[in-house]
């Protein structure tokens, strides 16, 4: 089952990967949306049909009445769509907060989380009461305060994936220049500020080599952000590796929304600035709406889907029915995903979601026990974890004050003062999409910090 098929990215790739493994399945679609789940449905349809795959679909705007029974749920359902989004990074930058991305921490994946969590609660009760033996996958963000959201308030054993840690590990492959079949890793973090402690190549260690080419990238860098006359590709990403001898996922699109103070001048990223010059969030925005609407129009075509089409479709990259075959065959493969702390790493903080290496067998996705993190990588996520506990009980109690105090836990904002107005205003822009957030808890201590320009 998918629950939030009228996504613009993933339900086209996912679709993809089922038909290629050329197994008998029955998939059930689900979008509250009854436009985009027809679009997603007519369009499935017209895969499943040019393929003569051995698949059948089902389609509701109602989860409950296609849940019973089904044995894997995966959701990528995003509350408020791309307007949703929108404001939660075009509000922040009233204030002189920009973000690249805006999904996953700053204002805006604080914002985002607010309305994601409770309606991922939801989905996870009806898992609870339906479908309690399906494995169930989290795609949305933000990630951590989702998975922890979900696993704190109802228990249900919710595994949370994203491409992030397997598409840098392939980056790392091309730049040292070797087939990534032949590269070994170990990342652990949370979802989009994940550490590659260690890098192999054929069993040898490849960090020096990394180390090699940080050293050619930054030593010409200037504050263009360009080697040699040409730009160089995530500096950021590659100063902290120098500086922390681990290399950062999921590169400056994302690290840069975990360390703010570092851009606070308005989003100054080398002579440009983030979510305009660079990782440009309209561009963003744009395409996902460009590729709905081709989606909508291939849909409703009456002409057939041909070969090509298939050509410019890679399938997902999340890896998630390799996963779900690993575990049903018990083959032990690793993969990276978002489970609870519970043991793995020693030095952080019990049942709080890491993004870490784990083997799919039979018993499901198991994280794989690490040595403790150093000190200073443990360090840079420290403050991070007791930001995703704050956000989390903001959601589930509808709780303001928790969410000012997020704000400023995550660092983007300049005073308290300027946290009590962008919180203020993001939840009157999405006001409903937070029926838990009422006029009366909007009023709380918080309110009398004194208003400053």
């Amino acid at each position: 089952m998918l629950i939030g098929a009228g996504s613009a990215m993933f339900t086209r790739g996912l679709v993809v990967d089922i038909i290629r493994r050329g197994e008998a399945v029955d998939l059930s679609l689900v979008d509250i949306d009854p436009e985009a789940l027809k679009v997603a449905e007519r369009l499935t349809n017209k895969m499943i049909r040019f393929k003569k795959a051995p698949i059948t679909v089902q389609a509701a705007t109602d989860r409950r009445q296609v849940l019973n029974g089904a044995t894997v749920v995966i959701c990528t359902i995003g509350v408020g769509g791309r307007r949703a989004w929108e404001q939660d990074v075009f509000i922040p930058r009233k204030y002189g907060i920009y973000q690249p991305v805006g999904d996953s921490v700053m204002p805006g994946g604080t914002s985002r989380a607010l309305r994601m969590i409770p309606a991922m609660v939801a989905i996870a009760r009806d898992v609870q009461d339906l479908a309690p033996q399906a494995l169930f996958f989290n795609y949305g963000n933000p990630m951590a305060p989702i998975c922890r959201a979900v696993r704190k308030a109802t228990g249900a054993k919710m595994v949370g994936l994203c491409h992030g840690v397997f598409q840098v590990g392939n980056y790392l492959a091309r730049l040292l220049r070797v087939e990534p079949s032949r590269i070994r890793y170990t990342a652990v973090g949370l979802n989009h500020l994940t550490w590659f402690t260690e890098v192999r190549i054929d069993g040898q260690d490849a960090l020096p080599k990394l180390h090699q080419l940080a050293d050619r990238y930054l030593t010409r860098l200037s504050t263009t952000g360009r080697l040699g006359g040409q730009p160089v590709e995530d500096p950021f990403s590659w100063q902290l590796f120098k500086l922390f001898n681990a290399f950062p996922a999921v590169l400056d699109r994302h690290v840069t929304e975990f360390f703010p103070h570092y851009f606070a001048g308005k989003g100054a990223y080398y002579g440009k600035t983030l979510g305009v010059e660079s990782y440009s969030f309209e561009q963003t925005i744009a395409s996902g709406d460009q590729i709905y609407a081709e989606m909508h129009t291939q849909a409703f075509s009456s002409k057939p889907i041909g070969h090509d089409y298939f050509m410019q479709l890679s399938g997902e990259h999340e890896q998630v029915i390799e996963i779900i075959e690993s575990i049903r065959q018990d083959a032990g493969r690793i993969y990276s995903a978002n489970l609870p702390n519970q043991g793995q790493l020693p030095n952080w903080p019990a049942d709080s979601i890491v993004e870490c290496p784990a083997v799919a067998d039979a018993s499901g996705l198991r994280p794989i026990m690490q040595m403790p993190l150093p000190s200073g990588i443990a360090g840079t996520l420290a403050t991070r974890f007791q930001w995703v506990e704050t956000v989390v009980e903001a959601a589930l109690e509808g709780n303001r004050d928790k969410f000012i105090q997020a704000l400023i836990l995550d660092g983007a904002v300049d005073s308290p003062a300027t946290a009590v107005r962008l919180a203020d205003e993001l939840l009157s822009a999405h006001a409903r999409f937070l029926p838990k957030f009422s006029l009366a808890r909007r009023r709380g201590p918080m309110k009398r910090i004194r208003q400053r320009d």
